[in-house]
C-alpha cells in the first residue's frame, strides 16, 4: 500500500481523496494556491503547501512544481482528483518517470483515448456499435463532405479535451464553416490542440455511462450504468442510478461494452465508458473518460463499493477484491451538483462568501464538500460547491429523500442551483423518468 499521496486537486474532490486515504492510514500532503491558503482541503492534510498563484496555470496546472513538491517530500502516490491535470498524460509520465504512482490510469492509455477520434475507432473495432462521423480529424471541405453522408443536423467536437467545451452543432453548410472554426479556436485555446472531427447529432439522446476499475493483473470489472442526461452546455447536473425505463438485456449489452472497450486499451484504475442512447432505444459509443467522475457517489451509494479507496489499491498494486457476480446493486442513488450558479442567468457563475451555510444530515443522505461557512466561492475556478446524494430502497424513495435534503441545504451569499433541482425533483417528466439531454430547455426553457 503507497505509504504518502499527494492530491493534486482542490474543493470538494481534494477533500474526499484525503478523507479515503486517512481511512486507509495513509499519510496526505495537499497543494494550494494562493487563493485557497485557508480552504479546507488544507486543513484535512496532514501537510500543505503552496504551489503557486491563484491562476490554475500558475499553479494546479503546474505540473512540474506539483511534482517536485512530491519528490521533496517523500511522497509515493498522487492523485489527480478529477478535472486539472487528471487526463494529462505527460503528467501520468512524470510520475512514472520518477518513480511516483499515478492513481490513475497509464500514460498509454491516457494517449490513447484522450484522442476522441481514436477511443471512437478502437470502440468500432471491438464492434461496440459508433455514432456516424469521422475517423480522423475533419477540415472544412470534410466536415462537408461527411455532413452530406450522413445527413444534418451534426456536431463539431474536439479531439482533446471534455466539459462540453467546443462541442457546437450545424445545421446547414452554411453553419459548418462558422461552427468548425469556433470550435477549433476554442480546442486550440482549452485543449492546446484545435484538431476537431464531427459526429451525426442525435436528437433527444440520453447519456449513460458505465463505471469500469482494471487493475494490473488484467481483471477489469463494471460497477452498472449512471444516467447523466439532465445537463447544461454538455455538462452533467443530476445523476442516478440504475437507469430506469431500461430492459436488463441492453443494459447487460453496455457493460459488457464498456468492459470491451477498457480491455483494448489495457485500462487499469477507474473510467467510464460514455454512450448515447436514442429515443428508439439504440446506443452508441460516444467517448470513455478516463478518471474518477465527479458522480461516483451514487455508484458508491447502491454498490458500497469505495471507489477512490480501490484506485489507491490498484495503484499500489492489489488486485481487486471483488469479482463481477460479487457485485451487487440495491436502491437507488440520486446526485445533484450544488454549483454556484444562477439558473435564471444562462447558469452564470455567482462568486462570493458563503454567509450561511447549513449541510443536510440524515440517514441515507451524503454531502461531500469543499467550503465552510465564510469561505469564499473566487471566479478563479469551477463553481461547484459540493455534491448532495440520497439513497432510497426505491427511486421514488430516493426522490423524496433529496426533496427534504435540498430544503434543508441553505446557503446565503451566493446564488446555486438548489432552487432549481427542487423544482425537477417536482417534476412530472422527471419523475416518470422522461428525461434526455435537452430536459432543461425543453420543460424548463433553461
Amino acid at each position: 500500500m503507497l505509504r504518502k499521496v499527494l492530491v493534486a486537486n482542490r474543493g470538494e474532490i481534494a477533500c474526499r481523496v484525503l478523507k479515503a486515504c486517512k481511512a486507509l492510514g495513509i499519510s496526505t500532503v495537499a497543494i494550494f494556491s494562493e487563493a485557497d491558503r485557508e480552504s479546507l482541503h488544507t486543513d484535512l492534510a496532514d501537510e500543505a503547501f503552496c504551489v503557486g498563484p491563484a491562476k490554475a496555470s500558475e499553479s494546479y496546472l503546474n505540473l512540474e512544481k506539483i511534482i517536485q513538491i512530491a519528490l521533496d517530500h517523500g511522497v509515493d502516490g498522487i492523485h489527480p482528483g478529477y478535472g486539472f491535470l487528471t487526463e494529462n498524460a505527460k503528467f501520468a509520465q512524470e510520475c512514472e518517470g520518477v518513480g511516483i504512482k499515478f492513481i490513475g490510469p497509464s500514460s498509454r492509455a491516457l494517449l490513447t483515448m484522450g484522442n476522441k477520434a481514436n477511443a471512437r475507432q478502437l470502440a468500432k473495432s471491438m464492434g461496440v456499435p459508433t455514432i456516424p462521423g469521422s475517423e480522423t480529424s475533419v477540415g472544412y471541405e470534410e466536415a462537408i463532405d461527411i455532413a452530406k453522408k450522413i445527413g444534418f443536423p451534426v456536431m463539431l467536437k474536439p479531439v482533446m479535451g471534455g466539459g462540453g467545451i467546443g462541442m457546437l452543432s450545424a445545421y446547414n453548410e452554411t453553419e459548418i464553416q462558422e461552427k468548425l472554426q469556433q470550435s477549433m479556436t476554442l480546442a486550440g485555446a482549452s485543449f492546446n490542440d484545435p484538431t476537431v472531427y464531427i459526429e451525426k447529432l442525435i436528437d433527444k439522446p440520453r447519456h449513460i455511462e458505465v463505471q469500469i476499475l482494471g487493475d494490473h493483473q488484467g481483471t477489469i470489472i463494471h460497477l452498472f450504468e449512471r444516467e447523466c442526461s439532465i445537463q447544461r452546455r454538455h455538462q452533467k447536473l443530476i445523476e442516478e442510478t440504475p437507469l430506469q425505463q431500461i430492459d436488463s438485456d441492453l443494459r447487460s449489452q453496455m457493460c459488457h461494452e464498456a468492459i470491451l472497450v477498457a480491455q483494448a486499451c489495457r485500462y487499469t484504475n477507474a473510467g467510464t465508458v460514455e454512450f448515447l442512447l436514442t429515443p428508439e432505444g439504440d446506443h452508441a459509443f460516444m467517448e470513455m473518460n478516463t478518471r474518477l467522475q465527479v458522480e461516483h457517489p451514487v455508484t458508491e451509494m447502491t454498490t458500497g463499493v469505495d471507489i477512490v479507496q480501490l484506485q489507491i489499491g490498484i495503484a499500489s498494486g492489489e488486485e481487486i477484491p471483488y469479482t463481477q457476480a460479487g457485485i451487487k446493486q440495491k436502491g437507488h442513488a440520486i446526485e445533484c451538483r450544488i454549483y454556484a450558479e444562477d439558473p435564471e442567468m444562462d447558469f452564470f457563475p455567482s462568486f462570493g462568501r458563503l454567509n450561511k451555510l447549513v449541510v443536510p444530515r440524515g440517514k441515507n443522505v451524503r454531502v461531500d464538500i469543499g467550503y465552510l461557512e465564510g469561505d469564499e466561492i473566487k471566479f478563479y475556478y469551477d463553481p461547484l460547491i459540493g455534491k448532495l446524494i440520497t439513497w432510497g430502497e426505491t427511486r421514488t424513495e430516493a426522490i423524496e429523500r433529496m426533496k427534504e435534503a435540498l430544503k434543508e441545504f441553505q446557503i446565503e451569499g451566493v446564488k446555486t442551483t438548489i432552487p432549481l433541482f427542487i423544482k425537477i425533483m417536482n417534476n412530472e417528466h422527471f419523475q416518470k423518468s422522461e428525461v434526455d439531454t435537452q430536459f432543461l430547455s425543453r420543460d424548463f426553457g433553461l
